[in-house]
């Protein structure tokens, strides 16, 4: 999506161009046609470009609207209780090779779950071993 857009009132006069304060605009010029450029991380969003527009060719609504555009998109991986998103199929490749096996596929609530009967687990062993030392 570009932010920075124009009408097909625009004539290529440059008047935006040359009034950018932040150097936004630019233009290419090749053999049969003349290229009206944007940069994004150089605009201030100052609207100086639309005021000085002699066509009102210039069109800020998407620049203001504050839209999101997708930058990348990946496969989940869900919790195998209950199904909700846990993480993207690429986080565990990206994981030290310790603390890769701790990315079992629970949302919090199961892990919490999981957790507390590994500890309930762990103690009636424990007690177990105790008594059977003991006898």
């Amino acid at each position: 999506m570009s932010y920075f857009q124009v009408n097909d009132r625009c004539n290529g006069c440059l008047a935006c161009v040359q009034c950018c304060p932040g150097n936004a605009l630019d233009y290419r010029d090749d053999p049969e046609q003349r290229t009206l450029l944007h940069n994004m991380t150089r605009c201030a969003r100052c609207a100086t470009c639309w005021r000085v527009c002699p066509q009102d060719a210039v069109e800020l609504q998407h620049l203001l609207a504050g839209g999101w555009d997708e930058v990348v998109s990946l496969p989940l991986v869900r919790c195998q209780v209950c199904g909700e998103p846990v993480y993207t199929a690429r986080l565990p490749e990206g994981l030290d090779e310790r603390v890769a096996p701790l990315a079992v596929p629970l949302c919090d609530r199961h892990r919490a779950d999981d957790r507390a009967r590994t500890v309930v687990a762990s103690r009636i062993q424990a007690r177990a071993q105790d008594r059977g030392g003991k006898r």
